[in-house]
């Protein structure tokens, strides 16, 4: 009993993140291939679309590592959630910046 617990706990991050992971990568082939992607008209507002995801990744990492360093969560387990969530969230804010209208000034 103990042994089938250890190894839940240790493959259910990987399971859940690599949930995240394929809803994510989906989600955008499927938008890719509607035509659908995010657009932005200037060359820096694109950049930053584009660099959404792995800035949600690399600060899901950071939260992560601190969170571990202050609390009694193990770093393995913070470094498999971290930026797993950080995708998602990097995910979500691609969705919203990508419909937001730009102003042109």
């Amino acid at each position: 009993m103990d042994l089938a617990l250890d190894i839940a706990r240790i493959s259910l991050p990987v399971v859940i993140v690599g949930g995240i992971a394929v809803f994510v990568i989906l989600r955008m082939k499927h938008k890719y291939k509607k035509g659908t992607l995010g657009k932005k008209t200037s060359k820096s507002a694109q950049i930053l679309l584009d660099s959404l995801i792995p800035f949600g990744m690399m600060i899901g990492f950071a939260v992560a590592v601190l969170l571990s360093i202050f609390s009694s969560i193990s770093l393995l387990s913070t470094i498999a959630w971290g930026p797993g969530i950080g995708f998602l969230f990097g995910y979500f804010a691609y969705e919203i910046y990508s419909k937001k209208e730009e102003i042109h000034s």
